[in-house]
């Protein structure tokens, strides 16, 4: 479940033309673009622009990276230029951040987090495995049942992490369809119109939720978080948590599945490994958010003070935007790096983030991932695209890099 950026998704915008694609988004099939990586092995720094047309700095190397995201004191999360594009007022613009950790920098951040982290704990989750296994066994045979071709997106791929953190959170599964469309809406970055109302809409689905959980709080984290902290967290909190949440536990998953599976059809040298050797998974897993980097740019940060990074002096207050596709195909982090190897593991990646800003629910995300693969080749052995020469339906202008559908047979 890694971090999605969510600052630009915030409050009414002045903003009316399908912007470019930014050049951190660019992709050519699972690889970023030659551009990317020529920053990144050349100057490692370039100066382009926001969204909203102000000046800001993409930074693409492994190492610079990983230093921005570790220090919250010079790069904050909390500051954003987006907010003086916003038609919203001081207040409201503070109650739609409230609640979104990666929206806060310590010790505010801090604040929220610990009232969350003992419910994504490795030992917690694991509690959840057999309940995650029911679901994608449940999942393989709704798949099954369609009959071939299906599009494993829609019987596999999004279904699995849906029920997972609806049941997780104590959102009704009855009103997929509706969160599924918003969190597309909320994700896609051609249109800050559809997103701002996306964003006002998901907030009024979630204080319905919050308001029923403050009446009667179920076993869910929902009603845990009123239970234990409903008198630290005021409401606005509550429901941008669950926002979060729900976005994060089903997007970044589903897409990692559906992307997945396809890279892994697209090497079958690869995925006969995996088959030939189950215990494969867990590497296999984490060169796959490594190598498919679906978060295509973090949460931005803004310097606090003047800077230097890869030898470019960078001023106070400014934006900074930070490129994982290109970071984690750095050859200096990790060798023959734009090769699938699912053997390595690819400790270190960043497809989580780093810091304080880590992804709170990277285990319930490896162990959704580390289930679902080898369940799936289990149960159809003889898996394949249902066109081998059809083109792959990529999306474009989203956040979180993925499919618009796979259509497969077995």
């Amino acid at each position: 479940m890694p971090g999605v950026s969510h600052d630009h998704a915030m409050g009414g915008t002045k903003m009316t033309h399908t912007p470019e694609l930014p050049l951190e988004m660019r992709r050519n099939g699972f690889d970023p673009v030659e551009e990317l990586a020529q920053v990144r092995d050349g100057e490692g720094v370039v100066r382009t622009q926001s969204p909203f047309g102000t000046t800001a700095y993409l930074i693409c190397r492994y190492e610079d990276v990983r230093e921005v995201l570790s220090d919250s004191d010079r790069f904050s999360a909390a500051r954003t230029p987006f907010d003086e594009a916003s038609e919203l007022d001081e207040d409201e613009r503070a109650r739609m951040r409230a609640g979104l950790l990666p929206a806060f920098d310590p010790p505010e951040h801090t604040r929220l987090r610990r009232m969350l982290t003992p419910e994504f704990t490795v030992r917690r989750m694991r509690r959840l495995e057999p309940r995650i296994t029911e679901i994608v066994q449940s999942a393989l045979d709704d798949l099954e049942q369609a009959g071939k071709p299906a599009d494993l997106l829609e019987h596999f791929a999004l279904p699995v992490p849906s029920l997972v953190i609806c049941e997780l959170l104590g959102v009704p599964y009855s009103d997929r369809t509706e969160f599924q469309e918003r969190s597309a809406h909320l994700l896609d970055t051609s249109s800050p119109e559809r997103q701002a109302a996306a964003r006002q809409e998901d907030r009024a689905y979630m204080a319905g939720l919050v308001a029923r959980a403050r009446k009667e709080p179920g076993e869910d984290m929902l009603g845990m978080l009123v239970r234990e902290h409903g008198d630290d967290l005021t409401t606005d909190e509550l429901i941008g948590i669950a926002s979060l949440l729900l976005l994060a536990g089903h997007e970044t998953t589903s897409n990692m599945l559906g992307l997945g599976t396809l890279a892994l059809l697209r090497h079958p040298d690869q995925l006969a490994k995996i088959r030939e050797e189950p215990a494969l998974v867990e590497p296999a897993v984490e060169e796959l958010l490594r190598w498919l980097s679906i978060v295509q740019a973090l949460s931005s940060r803004t310097t606090t003070t003047d800077v230097e990074i890869a030898g470019h002096s960078i001023p106070a207050d400014s934006l900074l935007i930070l490129a994982p596709p290109a970071a984690n195909r750095d050859p200096a982090f990790i060798n023959d790096p734009d090769t699938l190897d699912v053997t390595r593991g690819a400790a270190g990646h960043l497809a989580f983030g780093h810091g304080v800003h880590h992804c709170l629910g990277a285990p319930l995300a490896r162990m959704e991932m580390r289930i679902a693969f080898p369940a799936l080749l289990e149960r159809f052995p003889g898996l394949t695209l249902a066109d081998p020469t059809e083109q792959a339906d990529f999306k474009v202008f989203s956040a979180v890099y993925g499919l618009n559908s796979l259509r497969v047979t077995w």
